[in-house]
């Protein structure tokens, strides 16, 4: 787990790919939050099409690659929860707090990936690091 929240980290803007609710592929740039409970974290607003089609599709796909030409596959199924303790901790990240000022703000929801997923690969010949989270 420590990799893979580390690499994400260092890579902070992620990309995120679900299915939309038209059936097409939809792929948005995305922040990682955290890890907590031995899981990883997410953010979002129940007003955006992204929220919509989690809510339809929760299966999720989120990649992004380093300066030395690493990358990261993360794939799990977003789950929905009303944690206040996780809703703060995002607040943490000033992109997030000025966003939706307080953790209580009706539109900001946090998810996190269950059933987790984790590929991070190079062009080294290596073989790739897989995880399950």
């Amino acid at each position: 787990m420590n990799e893979i929240v580390k690499f994400l980290q260092e890579n902070p803007v992620q990309y995120l790919a679900t299915v939309g609710r038209d059936g097409k592929a939809k792929c948005r740039p995305f922040m990682f939050c955290f890890e907590k409970d031995n899981r990883l974290w997410f953010c979002t607003n129940n007003t955006k099409d992204v929220y919509k089609d989690l809510q339809e599709n929760p299966y999720v796909e989120v990649s992004v690659s380093s300066a030395e030409y690493a990358w990261i596959r993360l794939n799990g199924k977003a789950v929905f929860v009303n944690d206040m303790e996780a809703k703060e901790m995002c607040m943490n990240n000033p992109i997030v707090k000025g966003q939706y000022d307080k953790a209580d703000n009706p539109i900001f929801e946090v998810f996190y990936l269950d059933d987790a997923k984790a590929v991070i690969a190079d062009f080294s010949g290596n073989p790739p690091k897989e995880y399950t989270l």
